[in-house]
């Protein structure tokens, strides 16, 4: 018999819940702990309500569930003029039934209460009255105090009838709670008025998930766009009304912040242009009374143009636009990814799944989802509780990842550059560095290394001159720190070259005992699963000795990070279907690896759609236990290597961690000088964790 999956459905309390938040949120929770979750909304919300629009679009596009689509809210309204309320619950179920069949459980997401139909709570009542679901409440807790929030859930649960049981309700979904000591005080006066059902989330209010680009509020409004910059990707989190003098405002001018000034204040538009020369990302600068930037300002402006500052203008006056601005309530777009996957983030971390795993049982299959895999990287960085060294200390993306690492406790980092440089840029940022956070000033650190160094390298004839000038080199520095024992890792290459950030390694670090060669990884974060490329970015031309080598050391990364490998030697022939050098150089590295580790699944060699395809699989080599269910994939050269992740990785729009390397005595990683931040704290957990390991 198939185990059909667990179904919760999400009853809204109150017409501002936030349904779809909460609900792929708690999906994501769901996928992280390793439980493949499905969602279905089986009615789409009228377009008027705005939130719930996307549900689906984003249970596909970020969650990478196979969402099906959902009945149209005209549809539904047909159906119930004319009385045929059964025939709506008979394509409901025919739409969630499906689902049901490939998941260990699927969230189905209700209706909002539309004040203008008084039949949306009645609909949600014999959806998950038909589909025999469990309830999960999900509430806005914001503008309600805890009393006011019990009433609310109990006259929503009145509505399911006297038959309605307590453990029918599984728990509550409870989003945008104060924060802070507030907001700890507000769920306990809340638990101890209601404890009919447990809280499964508590959210706080995060202003900055409610910051819309300026793109959307430029179309909205009806802003003409004099200069587009950056303003795709700008996002709005403040307004500031020029209404006083120019010295008012400058403390003001702080990242995300939109500059509104009458088109004759040049000593504002000055001031925005120099704030961003400084470093600061504003949202922009919009311009009211129509736009006529004086011939003598426009050369001024010109950098701050190049530096990506957008300019807007209105014909309106500036009370007029600022109140319009004020007025503007910002919807998720659908195309604003960057800002849903940041939502559904936040929400997950304050999820607890424990309850719900209880019910659902073991999933149907051991598996490791990029959720899963970066809470993983998370938790065994902070359990390994390392210091890491950044030697771009400078370097605003890699500021911004040190300070989320300092503040979620994944790494002490230890930044290498000039303080007072380094806590101005952070400033322009708007990145709060801790007061605490280590920095050290390479001109003060550099005599430390230099016996050391030139001791490690006295079979090249270094002398304490060379070494001196070397060490004037930040990511050397950092790497005779690591060398040293003064960390415990060290990550590079947001603007240094992977030559840059792994020479450095290779003479100072060497070889781990028992290593032959320094290889590398890539953690390829597919949709439903996460895979391990290697060797892309290290060994041109590996030997068959070396590639055996290379196998068994992206076996053993993939089980330090929680997978269990099965790997695949890859060529462009299968088995014995095909000839030549490159063939059997591939054939006696399988040989040659599985003598050395018998107790790893290995194969090949293996075509690449022999080893991810399972029908092909099965028709190419049916005997292997590998083919079609590979999760590490192991090239035969670096051509073949560094064209693959990179074609997969731009092509699939798949985030690639690393490359991270393998074989050397302590950890170093490199980074894509194009990483955005959260790449960076992923890189410096799993540098962490290698480091635990070490």
């Amino acid at each position: 018999m198939v185990k059909k999956a667990k179904t919760f459905f999400l009853v809204p309390v109150g017409s501002d819940a936030p349904l779809t938040s909460m609900g792929l949120g708690l999906v994501r929770a769901l996928q992280r702990d390793g439980i493949k979750a499905g969602f279905v909304k089986p009615i789409a919300q009228r377009v008027g309500l705005g939130r719930s629009v996307f549900s689906t679009h984003f249970a596909r596009t970020i969650c990478h569930i196979d969402a099906p689509s959902p009945l149209p809210s005209a549809h539904m309204e047909t159906l119930l003029r004319t009385g045929r309320m059964s025939q709506l619950m008979e394509e409901v179920v025919n739409i969630v039934e499906p689902t049901r069949n490939d998941n260990d459980v699927v969230i189905i997401e209700g209706l909002l209460p539309d004040g203008d139909r008084q039949f949306d709570a009645r609909v949600n009542v014999e959806m998950a009255r038909g589909l025999a679901s469990e309830l999960i409440l999900v509430v806005n807790a914001s503008r309600h105090t805890p009393s006011e929030l019990v009433e609310s859930i109990e006259l929503t649960t009145q509505q399911f009838g006297d038959d309605l049981k307590p453990s029918d309700v599984v728990g509550i979904l409870i989003n945008r709670i104060p924060s802070g000591a507030e907001g700890e005080q507000f769920m306990s006066d809340f638990r101890r008025l209601y404890s009919a059902a447990p809280v499964l989330a508590a959210a706080p209010t995060e202003d900055r998930l409610n910051a819309p680009r300026l793109l959307d509020v430029a179309t909205a409004l009806n802003l003409r766009v004099e200069h587009a910059g950056n303003m795709s990707r700008s996002r709005v989190h403040e307004v500031v009304v020029a209404a006083r003098a120019v010295e008012n405002l400058i403390d003001r001018l702080r990242p995300g912040a939109l500059v509104v000034a009458p088109n004759d204040r040049s000593d504002v538009m000055l001031a925005t242009a120099l704030s961003v020369l400084r470093g600061v990302p504003l949202a922009g600068l919009l311009l009211t009374c129509g736009h006529t930037i004086s011939p003598k300002i426009e050369p001024l402006m010109q950098s701050a143009r190049l530096a990506g500052l957008p300019i807007l203008s209105s014909d309106g006056d500036t009370f007029d636009t600022s109140a319009r601005i004020a007025a503007y309530r910002a919807h998720l777009g659908a195309d604003d990814v960057e800002r849903a996957e940041q939502v559904l983030d936040f929400v997950s971390e304050y999820v607890k799944t424990d309850r719900l795993r209880k019910k659902i049982g073991e999933p149907s299959e051991l598996r490791m989802p990029p959720p899963a895999f970066r809470h993983r990287l998370v938790e065994s960085a902070r359990k390994a509780n390392k210091r890491i060294v950044l030697p771009e200390g400078d370097e605003p993306r890699t500021l911004q990842a040190a300070a989320i690492c300092h503040e979620k406790k994944i790494a002490h980092c230890v930044l290498i550059g000039d303080e007072d440089r380094i806590r101005d840029i952070a400033a322009a940022q708007g990145v709060e560095l801790p007061a605490d956070i280590e920095i050290v000033d390479p001109n003060k650190a550099k005599a430390k290394y230099i016996p050391p160094m030139v001791e490690l390298r006295k079979a090249k004839g270094m002398t304490e001159p060379q070494a001196e000038k070397e060490l004037e080199d930040t990511v050397v520095l950092g790497t005779m720190m690591l060398a040293n024992g003064d960390v415990d890792g060290l990550v590079s290459g947001a603007v240094h070259t992977t030559a840059n950030t792994i020479r450095p390694a290779l003479q100072l670090i060497k070889t781990a005992p028992g290593s032959s060669i320094v290889s590398s990884v890539f953690f390829m974060l597919m949709p439903d699963q996460v895979l391990v490329y290697g060797d892309c970015a290290v060994n041109p031309d590996p030997t068959a000795e070396q590639l055996a080598d290379i196998a068994i050391q992206s076996a053993d990364s993939a089980k330090q990070f929680g997978i269990e490998p099965r790997i695949a030697m890859i060529s462009y022939s299968t088995g014995s279907s095909g000839s030549g050098d490159d063939v059997e150089k591939v054939r006696q590295a399988t040989a040659l690896a599985k003598e050395k580790r018998p107790d790893l699944l290995i194969d090949g060699p293996m075509q690449y759609d022999a080893a991810s395809v399972l029908s092909v699989g099965k028709q190419k080599a049916p005997d292997s236990q590998v083919a079609g269910r590979a999760n590490v994939f192991i090239f035969p050269d670096l051509n073949t290597g560094n064209t693959t992740y990179k074609a997969v990785q731009r092509s699939a729009n798949v985030v690639s961690v690393g490359p991270m390397l393998q074989g050397l005595r302590k950890p170093v990683n490199d980074l894509s000088r194009g990483a955005l931040v959260d790449d960076i704290v992923y890189t410096i957990a799993l540098t962490a964790i290698q480091a635990d390991a070490e």
